[in-house]
């Protein structure tokens, strides 16, 4: 229906037709088609409705940079109809209406708009008292704008990761001049763009009467960029923040690539301004780039007959291409009282088209039943904001606006930068550029054509050349940056009956933010959380501007003294898939990995690390693990250990160190025997556990746990930053393999291949540490007991890992050894009732919570935590972790997490639970209520099905709770 014919520079494959649905009926569209093109050519002018006010809306800026163009997929919403391409059989339906999209029965509320002004909900809804449960179920139906499909098919996404010496932000002319000047002096170059092809605005805007010279400079631009070895392009692609040290988020696809630049260049562009006028959010009211893009890229005419509202040349060149593209231009209203000369201006003039300076858009006027433009009444200007009687109607469907331009300069926020406002250009202004950062075009406010190009040369020379690379002599930028004129001071036009939108988003008018300011929000950031100006998708693209001036009008201030709002990442709206996906996660195997493969280990994950969860085949997982377990309490068993951390402390300060960063006491521990460590943080909360062996006077080894030792390690060198202790502190977690043998037999087979170490229990007791061979290997030896038996442990070099456990198995066999994996340890260890940090405490946990107070010295004046633990238990406990049983022989094991729960109200949860073949019951550790802690407390535990069990609180240890086995 508005299909154009084919012509140079256009994104389609016309030889691909595709068909989908919208709103159930068939649409046809090409392959490089958006969802809105596609519909734009079938005449389909309403995408969806809006939040507030259920208005229609249709496209507006055809780049993602508006929420008017939102629509539901059938497994996604909030999908960005102007940048989202078609494919076969696609289903597309508009969102927030009830009924149809065409006629939507909730846009009555619109009738009520004087009754809901700005903040109206602060004030609402709360009287009397109890209204809030009626009103809540009604608002939550309401609000938003897509649905969730909870029986969505998960997608597939990762991350990955990237190091440049220069990354450019924006692929458009400065963009790709920064990326061919940074290369050619040796700069390994990223070129990043969210458009599908680069060329930013010489693919669609128009820079002379013929409109031939942006698409030739924009070819010469792409064929240089191919030809340079040293710049990699991404395209389709969103940098959604900046970070510290210049690391950029970017979002690709199904994949979030974090990337690393030497020095970054922002060509990002700007945003086009709209002008404020009733019913200026009517479908067929767009932006003049929006409609540019659609006439360049998908070759659709935007309408019939058309008035373009402008206020720079920009708006001229609109007039020209919708002419060519066999729009009627009714008339050209030039917001400016005496537009300056241009070949633009004489070419519009040339064909024809009516030029009206100093008129405006009073009002967009929509015939009833019509649900989109079909007048404009124009009207002469005659002051700020103001214009005179005598207003004219123009027939139209289609109404283009270039009100100026405001800085893509969120990355720059992010950075550090910030924004001023000019009066003399109406523009906001970047200031205190953050180090290594780079500016270049019409985010740095450069708008003629060769000062773009220009500016981006220097930029990415000036890149190069702060990396120290041979960049030649500098480029040349003119003064004239043709940033003056480009916007109109004033563009917002207050009318009697209001609709006049500032923010497309949340449905604000002129009469919200002056509202806002008069109740007393006279600051930006409380005008926009007051309001939630900028606070809806588009954050802010288009309503910053406007906003910030009416902020300023209402409170008699400045609009540099007005200031603008804090971006924070991100930019636009990345997926939690996003986040979520699948990211770079080395693989780490112990010494003897393939000798548990070789023994049917089934493997797990364990931190980084890959550790056997059992042996065995899978239908008998459950009979393997309990097997393995009874085998340690009766005879030997072997385990591999290697995952654990571990860290040697040295220095004359070493002991004070531990003293420090742990809450136990270190200085008097004597050399040769091992001692319980605890690790808080500042809040009070345990962090990490392990073991601190001393070595030597001045050498500890601690251990630490699996997934924590990196942050551990991170953790002491931070503080002793603070401290400055001397000591060195060493990861060896990779030097060392560790093995675990335990159970009653475990001192005879050790015995056998150990000769140079006293084994009895006289001479080496529990928690002892001794240096040694064994099998011929150097060893650290510690007599230690996490599974609750006699037990050595064997920390030697990595390299002899293999050879260790192959002379541990051998030596034995005529002992029943068996090698038993992650899932029986963890069985063992809780019939000991040994915590496991991360699983039996959280992010909160202090230690009197979890039943530690026996790890906290109270002789020593300070240890990281230290204060906030006391001033917790100051308060008193609120929960507390206990040991319990469930005696019912038909008794399900309950699930970690499952609640606790008193008349109705969650008092803790279950953290860790199993059947225990030596005790044949199911216990388990929970959090409860403090007055539900005593042993012989009875509390319920709700299972995921909503039944519930009575558990019983038992006394800690649930095995051997006199220490007899360990200590043989």
């Amino acid at each position: 229906m508005n299909r154009l014919p084919p012509a140079p520079g256009e994104r389609l494959d016309r030889s691909k037709p595709i068909s989908f649905s919208f709103e159930g009926r068939r649409v046809e569209g090409f392959g490089g088609d958006t969802i809105a093109s596609a519909l734009a050519a079938n005449g389909i002018s309403i995408l969806s409705r809006s939040f507030k006010y259920r208005r229609p809306r249709g496209i507006f800026s055809m780049a993602g940079h508006d929420a008017n163009s939102l629509v539901q997929l059938t497994d996604e919403p909030n999908v960005l109809a102007d940048t989202t391409p078609i494919s076969e059989g696609l289903e597309v339906k508009g969102q927030n209406y009830s009924g149809s999209l065409e006629r939507d029965r909730g846009a009555f509320i619109g009738l009520f708009g004087r009754f809901m002004p700005v903040g109206f909900y602060y004030k609402a809804f709360y009287k009397p008292k109890g209204a809030w449960r009626l009103w809540e179920p009604v608002i939550r139906r309401r609000a938003g704008l897509g649905r969730v499909n909870p029986g969505a098919v998960h997608g597939y996404y990762d991350k990955a990761y990237g190091f440049y010496a220069v990354v450019v932000v924006g692929g458009g002319p400065a963009g790709m001049e920064a990326a061919l000047a940074a290369a050619r002096a040796g700069a390994d170059t990223l070129l990043i763009d969210d458009n599908p092809a680069l060329g930013g605005s010489l693919d669609y805007a128009r820079l002379d009467p013929q409109g031939v010279a942006a698409p030739a400079r924009g070819e010469e631009l792409r064929a240089a960029v191919a030809a340079e070895p040293n710049i990699e392009v991404m395209t389709g692609a969103m940098c959604q923040g900046w970070y510290a040290d210049h690391w950029l988020a970017v979002v690709r696809g199904n994949r979030l690539h974090k990337i690393r630049a030497g020095r970054v260049v922002l060509a990002t562009g700007s945003a086009e301004q709209h002008i404020v006028f009733r019913n200026n959010d009517l479908p067929g009211i767009m932006l003049g780039s929006g409609a540019q893009r659609l006439i360049r890229h998908a070759r659709v005419r935007p309408g019939r007959r058309a008035v373009v509202a402008c206020a720079n040349d920009d708006g001229y060149g609109v007039a020209l291409d919708l002419m060519d593209a066999g729009v009627e231009v009714a008339a050209l209203l030039d917001l400016r009282a005496d537009p300056p000369p241009s070949a633009l201006a004489d070419e519009v003039r040339m064909r024809g088209i009516e030029i009206r300076p100093a008129h405006t858009v009073w009002e967009a006027i929509s015939k009833r039943g019509r649900r989109r433009v079909t007048g404009a009444v124009a009207a002469r200007i005659t002051g700020r904001g103001e214009c005179r009687d005598g207003r004219e109607i123009i027939d139209c469907d289609l109404i283009c606006m270039s009100a100026g331009y405001a800085p893509s300069a969120q990355l720059y926020c992010h950075a550090g930068g910030r924004i001023g406002y000019d009066d003399e250009t109406a523009m906001f202004t970047l200031s205190d550029r953050p180090a290594g950062l780079f500016m270049a075009g019409s985010v740095n406010g450069a708008f003629e054509p060769e000062a773009v190009l220009a500016e981006g040369r220097h930029a990415g020379w000036s890149a190069a050349r702060s990396l120290k690379l041979d960049a030649g002599p500098e480029p040349a930028v003119p003064e004239d940056r043709g940033g003056g004129g480009q916007n109109h001071p004033w563009p917002i036009f207050p009318h009697p009956k209001g609709k006049e939108f500032v923010d497309f988003d949340e449905d604000l008018q002129i009469a919200d933010i002056r509202g806002a300011v008069a109740e007393g929000y006279d600051h930006i950031e409380l005008v926009k959380r007051y309001s939630t100006v900028g606070m809806g998708p588009s954050q802010g693209r288009h309503s910053a501007l406007p906003t910030v001036r009416l902020v300023a009008e209402a409170a008699a201030a400045e609009i540099m003294e007005i200031g603008t709002t804090t971006s924070r990442p991100p930019v636009s709206g990345p997926k939690f898939a996003h986040f979520a996906g699948r990211g770079f996660e080395p693989v780490r195997r112990t010494a003897m990995h393939h000798r548990h493969l070789e023994a049917d280990a089934r493997m797990m994950p364990a931190g980084d690390w890959l550790r056997p969860a059992y042996y065995g085949p899978s239908a008998r997982r459950e009979a393997s693990i309990r097997e393995e377990a009874v085998n340690v309490r009766e005879n030997v068993g072997l385990i591999d250990i290697s995952t654990l951390g571990g860290l040697d402390i040295r220095g004359p300060d070493a002991a004070e160190f531990l003293e420090r960063i742990y809450t136990f006491a270190y200085k008097k521990q004597q050399i040769g025997r091992a001692r319980y460590v605890l690790m808080c943080d500042r809040t009070g909360a345990i962090i990490d556990d392990g073991v601190a062996c001393r070595l030597e006077e001045r050498h500890f080894y601690v251990t630490a746990t699996t997934g924590g030792v990196d942050g551990v390690y991170r953790n002491m060198l931070w503080w002793n930053a603070q401290w400055r202790l001397d000591v060195d502190i060493a990861n060896v977690t990779a030097a060392y393999c560790g093995v675990n043998i335990a159970g009653p037999r475990s001192r005879e087979v050790l015995a056998l291949l150990c000769d140079d170490v006293d084994l009895s229990a006289q001479a080496f007791p529990y928690m002892g540490v001794r240096t040694g061979t064994v099998a011929g290997i150097a060893v650290r030896l510690l007599r230690v007991g996490f599974v609750g038996e006699l037990g050595f442990e064997m920390h030697a070099p990595a390299s002899h890992g293999e050879a260790l456990w192959d002379a541990l198995l051998e030596a034995g066999g005529d002992f029943a050894i068996r090698r038993f994996g992650v899932e029986a340890q963890r069985l063992l260890r809780l019939e000991k009732g040994h915590i496991i940090v991360g699983q039996d405490t959280d992010g909160l946990t202090h230690p009197h919570e979890a039943a530690m107070s026996w790890a906290i010295s109270r002789k020593k004046n300070f240890f990281v935590g230290g204060r906030a633990i006391a001033i917790q238990m100051e308060r008193g406990l609120t929960r507390k972790l206990v040991g319990f049983t469930l005696r019912e022989p038909s008794a399900p094991v309950p699930e970690e997490c499952c609640l606790v729960i008193r008349d109705g109200v969650i008092t803790g949860r279950v953290t860790s639970a199993a059947y225990s073949p030596a005790l044949d019951a199911i216990i388990g550790l929970a959090y409860v209520a403090p007055d539900q802690a005593e042993p012989g407390a009875h509390f319920e535990i709700k299972l995921a099905d909503a039944r519930t069990l009575r558990a019983e609180v038992a006394p800690l240890p649930f095995y051997d709770p006199e220490n007899k086995r360990q200590d043989m």
